[in-house]
């Protein structure tokens, strides 16, 4: 079968199209026929070595871990029901990158009737995350939330469930493109993080407090100057590092001003928890509160361009690899 293999640290061509056998479920496993791979961010920066003080990943190997698509086989110990079911799961034996892959049974999450596969990948990962991110938040209604990277795909899901508890949501984005995008989902304002004086506007916004969560999911210097605009008592959630860091919030100033910050540590969910997240958010994609924005797709073997566009800013919402 064919997998996308990273053969060395570096720039998008370092993904190649290369083979493997092909995969057998053993006891309690699996075999995914895959259609859709949901790509993230830090795909990218594993695979430019990066992120080596994260993730020990060395080359050779394959990326990504989430997979969608249907189960074609099951290993000794798993109902033969499975067989045939849509099936999403967040950790595939050997990588993501693949046309077919070895899951655990206890891993799979089945795709609900009135959600496509392609819905359901797009959920797999921002899905759990956002209703991760919004338990933690406690939003009251009126509460005035700020989204930093609001045109992607974690972004754009957390636009959606702020304005359905009634907060008012500033989006924040680079590109006309993307903040029409939070607009239609619900944003109340949007500003351009790419032009100056973008804190000024959401300070203008907000009466001159500034918001009450700030969800950033960019990181750097964008994000620490959203921290700098939190209202006083607010809440300020450091999850995102495209930027290339995380948003170094200053402690003192945090406790003087009583904002409660968190962490990418705070939504690095245990398995359990993380697949009950999942459900969560493909039932609020069910019930019509929430939409998996699918901005664009590549073909498996066109997984360098996919990385490419979304280093380059060049995507909106999520990006799949289609199989």
């Amino acid at each position: 079968m064919r997998v996308i293999e990273v053969t060395q640290f570096g720039g998008p061509e370092v993904l190649e199209v290369g083979k493997a056998d092909e995969p057998v479920a053993g006891h309690g496993q699996v075999v995914v026929d895959v259609s859709d791979v949901p790509l993230l961010f830090v795909d990218t920066q594993i695979r430019s070595g990066k992120a080596r003080d994260w993730f020990p990943t060395e080359p050779p190997y394959v990326p990504g871990a989430g997979v969608a698509g249907k189960v074609s086989s099951v290993g000794e110990g798993v109902g033969a029901d499975w067989v045939g079911r849509p099936v999403v799961a967040s950790a595939a034996e050997g990588g993501g990158y693949v046309e077919r892959a070895v899951v655990a049974v206890d891993d799979l999450i089945a795709v609900p009737e009135g959600l496509s596969v392609a819905e359901a990948a797009a959920l797999l990962h921002d899905g759990r995350t956002a209703v991760g991110l919004m338990d933690q938040a406690h939003l009251s209604p009126e509460e005035w939330v700020l989204v930093l990277g609001s045109g992607g795909g974690l972004g754009s899901l957390l636009v959606q469930l702020a304005h359905s508890s009634g907060a008012r949501v500033i989006g924040a984005a680079r590109g006309k493109q993307k903040l029409d995008l939070a607009q239609e989902l619900g944003a109340d304002a949007v500003v351009d993080y790419s032009q100056s004086g973008w804190p000024e506007q959401v300070l203008g916004i907000t009466g001159g407090v500034g918001a009450d969560v700030v969800f950033d999911g960019v990181g750097g210097e964008t994000g620490e100057a959203a921290f700098e605009i939190t209202a006083p008592g607010g809440r300020f959630s450091a999850h995102g590092a495209p930027s290339g860091g995380f948003a170094q919030a200053d402690a003192k100033e945090a406790e003087r001003r009583h904002i409660t910050v968190r962490g990418i540590e705070h939504v690095q969910f245990a398995p359990a928890d993380g697949k009950r997240l999942t459900e969560r958010a493909m039932a609020e994609a069910v019930a019509g509160r929430i939409r998996p924005v699918i901005g664009q797709t590549f073909p498996l073997e066109r997984a360098a361009e996919a990385h490419a566009a979304i280093e380059a800013r060049d995507v909106i919402g999520k990006t799949l690899l289609v199989i």
